[in-house]
């Protein structure tokens, strides 16, 4: 897994984010996704989302993927 790859699942799953990921070993990612769909949303809720676009990669080819998730409003206080 690469973070191309990453970015290209979640951006096809919530096509209006802005993403940016990071993750040199291949198997632990980081990721900042800012998005209009998190508004209202509680963070596990943001963060279930963005699982959802990732679907069986999630413990498998990803074993591990820290998540930001904000709200366009919450990253430019950020």
């Amino acid at each position: 897994m690469d973070t191309k790859t990453i970015h290209d699942l979640i951006q096809r799953g919530i096509p209006d984010a802005d993403i940016h990921v990071e993750g040199a070993d291949g198997v632990h990612f980081e990721a900042r996704v800012v998005s209009p769909a998190f508004a209202g949303k509680l963070p596990l809720a943001r963060h279930r989302l963005v699982y959802a676009t990732l679907g069986d990669h999630m413990g498998n080819a990803i074993h591990a993927l820290s998540l930001r998730t904000l709200t366009p409003e919450e990253a430019l206080k950020a």
